[in-house]
């Protein structure tokens, strides 16, 4: 099989295609014939040397997500044929992960789809789903009519978690720096946008005097602390995304940064979270166009390495997909 194989931390150049064995399912194991997977900013982590040396070891295939079709499932958890997703679980770092023709991951980490959307379309779901569902549910344990703020409203993740959210019947307000994305935005379940200088918490307070309920922080630290001041109390503050790309905080006084009662939570699924994604229902919804996914760009196995350079220069305009 073709396979995308990284030896050492560098620049996309460090990626490379080549011939590998096609793996070999154990009992408890699913063999997937790989027609498609997403790109994650976690994988550019790990290509730049930044994942933890106990998590990922080279040479390494990367990818920790990949929709396709079943090749073999040798306890019959599975059909030959079945359309089928999977993410987390340490592919791409435990183990080999998607960017290659095949991949093989535990069954416990695999839902089967019915439906018959395009790959580049089911490529572009599994992990980008699963945070969103996560984030909005699990860590924000959003209600009915709350007020939700997305900071970072354009991401991938951002735009499905406004769709997702309005769904479910919460008010969505979104940030972004550019006023042209605000069509984007209202298009996929945005109620109210806010043009992002990265202090906006004055301009959430004119429209929600007591704040927001829940804060989905997909820019980072970089914006943390802001968000901070635009919940109200009992408020939940969630920082699930990374794009901005500092890590820390600097000089941080949790009495001064953090208003009193209000929470302050994380999200990192894993292969648990990915399974307790209602993904049939929310494929569902993309089927009948309440839930439109931000695809940016789609590439072939062989241009992983423009598609990395795409990634890491933030040029997609969505979510990245490879097609094998």
């Amino acid at each position: 099989m073709k396979a995308v194989v990284i030896h050492e931390a560098g620049v996309p150049e460090v990626l490379k295609l080549e011939s590998r064995p096609v793996p070999q399912p154990d009992a408890g194991q699913i063999l997937i014939r790989v027609k498609a997977f997403g790109l994650n900013r976690s994988e550019l982590f790990t290509r730049q040397g930044l994942s933890p040396v106990s998590s990922v070891r080279f040479p390494r295939i990367l990818g920790i997500e990949a929709v396709g079709i079943v090749e073999s499932a040798p306890d019959g958890e599975f059909e030959q044929g079945d359309i089928v997703a999977t993410a987390m679980g340490g592919m791409g770092r435990a183990f080999d992960g998607g960017y290659a023709e095949y991949t093989c991951v535990p069954a416990t980490q695999v839902q089967k789809l019915e439906t018959d959307l395009p790959w580049e379309v089911l490529g572009a779901i599994p992990e980008m789903l699963q945070t969103a569902w996560g984030s909005l549910f699990k860590s924000l344990r959003l209600e009915t009519g709350e007020r939700l703020l997305i900071r970072g409203g354009t991401t991938s993740v951002g735009l499905a978690a406004a769709a997702i959210a309005k769904n479910q019947g919460a008010i969505v307000a979104a940030t972004t720096r550019k006023t042209g994305h605000e069509k984007l935005l209202r298009n996929n379940g945005t109620d109210q946008v806010f043009i992002d200088n990265g202090q906006i918490a004055d301009q959430v307070k004119e429209v929600f005097p007591c704040g927001v309920d829940k804060v989905l922080e997909l820019i980072g630290t970089t914006t943390l602390l802001d968000s901070l001041q635009c919940t109200r109390s009992r408020g939940i503050v969630c920082m699930t995304g990374m794009v901005g790309d500092q890590w820390a905080l600097q000089d941080f006084s949790p009495m001064d940064a953090i208003p009193t009662a209000v929470s302050l939570t994380t999200y990192s699924g894993g292969a648990e979270d990915f399974m307790r994604t209602p993904l049939q229902d929310l494929v569902q919804q993309i089927e009948k166009g309440t839930l439109r996914p931000q695809i940016g760009q789609v590439f072939e196995l062989d241009q992983i390495v423009e598609a990395h350079r795409c990634m890491e220069e933030n040029r997609a305009g969505g979510k990245i997909v490879i097609l094998t």
